[in-house]
């Protein structure tokens, strides 16, 4: 790649630079970093004092401007060794802050693992002591989104090789999946529900486990990817619909309309039938549904808050503050990687699952001053960090190699 760019003889002044846009893959381990003379001689005119416009405009050609020590007469003038040391200097930062946030995903792991484990004494509490009233603080539907959200997103982060995200992932599904099963030993989940939510969290680990080691068909993916398609967009309307019941009718019409929708929508894209730009948008489509699924958790769980106020104290204070900060250690990575969807997840269950259940907990009485003050002004400190030091790195990178 990087001999590509070197031609002997003379190199017209408006050869096209590099761009990032274009070295960056979907994965940032991907990274191809392309070798050009005029990344050595950027440090040259800068050193100068003269702007490159400046350079440009009084028809100097970049390649010939710095002294007389670079001519383009010969790829033996471009100083290989200088032009190499650039860029593995560059190459080592960029390296260090994706290790940088990659840590912060894999440290996201701890308070994930131990985010449901304080609602989850507490539901046993409740469950020992006969108090199975309590447990209608913690809505069964939300609950159910989250968990289907963080299994589809399992499958999205496989697929974009996210080691920590599929590992966070995964363990959400976990022990959302346990707290699911205390409310049906409580009877505040019905029964029939959490056998249909078993059989689709043992079929989808069980296939997210292959897959990420690549001891799945394809063809057997694929179909997995269909039916996340279609469940997903089956659910999250009838999810939405029945979050509001009574104050809308219970009816199945929204999931029943959706269902049909994404199964004629995916019959198309396997028989061809779909444009390019159809199929693109129905391979985004699962992503989308598994982040509005678990961004929809947020929403349940304070709209029972407003319901039901009297059982708010069934809501376990830490677990809120565990949701912040796992998701908070999220979002670097997904800056990083510049991964929109991934970016709004976190953002989301940082601000409205994690911070806003904690505010709703502050508002009723249930927690100290001191403990939501100081939640929100790390939290708020730590989102503030984070953009910096991203705009920071791209501002550097951008500078040498844009």
């Amino acid at each position: 790649m990087a001999g590509s760019m070197i031609i002997l003889g003379k190199i017209p002044l408006h050869t096209p630079r590099p761009s990032i846009r274009c070295s960056f893959s979907s994965d940032p381990r991907n990274l191809e970093f392309v070798s050009s003379p005029s990344i050595h001689l950027r440090r040259g005119i800068k050193k100068n004092k003269l702007p490159l416009k400046e350079a440009l405009f009084r028809g100097q050609s970049l390649c010939c401007y710095r002294d007389k020590t670079v001519s383009c007469s010969s790829s033996d003038d471009l100083h290989p060794s200088s032009q190499e040391s650039v860029e593995v200097e560059k190459g080592e930062g960029f390296q260090q802050w994706d290790s940088m946030t990659a840590k912060f995903a894999g440290a996201a792991n701890l308070p994930f693992l131990l985010l449901q484990l304080p609602q989850i004494i507490l539901n046993t509490r409740n469950l020992l002591s006969g108090n199975t009233s309590a447990l209608l603080a913690v809505p069964w539907l939300g609950m159910l989104t989250g968990l289907l959200g963080n299994l589809c997103l399992a499958s999205y982060f496989i697929k974009k090789k996210e080691t920590e995200a599929v590992v966070v992932q995964s363990l959400g599904v976990i022990s959302t999946y346990v707290v699911l099963l205390q409310l049906a030993m409580g009877r505040a989940m019905p029964l029939p529900h959490f056998v249909a939510t078993s059989i689709v969290v043992a079929s989808g680990m069980t296939l997210n486990f292959l897959k990420y080691f690549d001891w799945l068909h394809p063809e057997i993916w694929r179909f997995w990817e269909d039916f996340v398609t279609v469940a997903g967009l089956s659910v999250l309307p009838q999810v939405m619909w029945s979050t509001f019941i009574p104050y809308v009718p219970n009816t199945i019409l929204p999931g029943t309309i959706a269902f049909i929708t994404s199964l004629v929508a995916v019959f198309m894209g396997r028989m061809g039938k779909l444009s390019d730009k159809g199929v693109k948008i129905l391979g985004s489509i699962s992503g989308w549904t598994a982040t509005v699924l678990f961004m929809w958790m947020a929403v349940a769980q304070m709209w029972t808050n407003l319901l039901t106020p009297d059982n708010i104290k069934g809501l376990s204070a830490i677990s809120m503050l565990l949701a912040v900060i796992g998701n908070g250690l999220m979002i670097p990575r997904a800056l990083f990687v510049r991964d929109f969807m991934w970016f709004v997840g976190s953002a989301w269950g940082s601000v409205f699952y994690g911070w806003g259940n904690l505010t709703c907990l502050y508002c009723f009485k249930c927690i100290s001053p001191g403990f939501y003050i100081a939640s929100t002004v790390s939290f708020l400190a730590w989102i503030g960090s984070s953009r910096v030091s991203v705009n920071a790195f791209e501002s550097s990178y951008l500078y040498y190699w844009g």
